[in-house]
């Protein structure tokens, strides 16, 4: 804390509130972010609130310059999640799809992991597939030969791994069963993605969580986006994975709306973000202006 206060040339006195990360998560690590975080609240005499882990990803790209106005579509897409929210507001959202087995990311770090890359293994995959020859390897786009938002990469990671263990297993192999990879899942994300568009009417899709930072997932929204006259947003790369910005700026959105937590340590480990309250729509003007 001293570290960050040193570089953004503040001192500890000048804090109006603080966020911390309630959940969801392992109960254990939430309790030690939130038992510090109202130890510093209650020393200053400031408020505290509780940010829902999925909504700071979700509102990171709101923190770029001319940030999208709801309504609009957010894929959160990580290695713990993989979801389709319609955001109408902020506090408003409707779960319109979510994976049914493992994560995109969680299914990049395994396939990495089960071809020898070294962890952290989702980015190492995606780096080797930069290397690997498009096609020769073709995987199934699981669940997008029928209706619906869901999604399921085990049955991919199943077929990645034989299609491993078959082969020579020599470098460019190697690279070449990355690359199949990495085109089935962003493929079907993006099948996904567009259909989620249909569904709730709109044309801004917002991106973020960790596999949000992948180039080829970035091109291929992108192009989706421009075809339908809409847009594609996504936060800088370093705002992808988990990070403290995120958290201070949903808890400041919230903070502003006048939210407080009272003295209690709160967390939960298991929280359905549409339970949030909604933050008022003349709160919502002040995104992305500097208000917050």
């Amino acid at each position: 804390m001293r570290q960050t206060l040193a570089e953004a040339g503040l001192k500890i006195d000048e804090i109006d509130g603080v966020a911390y990360t309630a959940g969801p998560g392992l109960v254990g690590a939430l309790l030690v972010g939130a038992g510090v975080a109202r130890a510093l609240a209650w020393a200053l005499d400031v408020p505290a609130v509780a940010v829902h882990h999925m909504e700071g990803h979700l509102l990171a790209p709101l923190m770029e310059d001319d940030p999208p106005q709801p309504p609009f579509v957010a894929l959160l897409v990580s290695g713990g999640h993989t979801q389709l929210v319609a955001v109408d507001g902020i506090g408003r959202y409707r779960l319109l799809g979510e994976t049914l087995d493992d994560a995109a990311g969680e299914a990049f770090d395994k396939t990495a992991k089960m071809m020898g890359l070294p962890y952290p293994g989702g980015p190492q995959l995606a780096a080797l597939a930069e290397q690997g020859v498009p096609g020769r390897f073709r995987f199934a786009r699981p669940m997008t030969d029928r209706p619906g938002l869901d999604f399921s990469f085990s049955g991919l990671k199943t077929q990645v791994l034989l299609a491993w263990q078959q082969s020579d297993q020599s470098p460019q192999t190697k690279a070449d069963i990355a690359r199949g990879f990495e085109d089935a899942v962003v493929d079907t994300l993006a099948i996904k993605c567009e259909r989620a568009l249909d569904a709730a009417g709109c044309d801004v899709i917002v991106v973020s969580g960790g596999v949000g930072a992948n180039k080829r997932l970035r091109a291929k929204l992108q192009e989706m986006a421009d075809k339908r006259g809409g847009r594609a947003c996504f936060p800088r790369p370093s705002l992808c994975t988990d990070n403290g910005a995120m958290i201070a700026f949903a808890g400041a959105l919230r903070l502003q709306a006048g939210q407080r937590e009272d003295a209690a340590v709160h967390v939960v480990p298991r929280w359905d973000m549409a339970s949030l309250p909604p933050v008022a729509a003349e709160r919502e003007s002040g995104i992305g202006n500097g208000e917050s």
